[in-house]
């Protein structure tokens, strides 16, 4: 089963729930990546001089 939960706030790529899995990540303040992007989030936070 493949339902549409939304879309990437950095790239808008469409985020799908597959079989209850989400591929993607929803953070505490209810804002959802893909993956790529969250990588690329999380990278600054650790190192914001980049």
């Amino acid at each position: 089963m493949t339902e549409l939960v939304g879309t990437c706030i950095g790239c808008e790529k469409e985020i799908y729930c597959l079989d209850g899995f989400l591929n993607g990540v929803v953070t505490e303040k209810k804002k959802i990546y893909c993956f790529d992007c969250y990588d690329q989030t999380a990278n600054k936070e650790k190192n914001p001089q980049s």
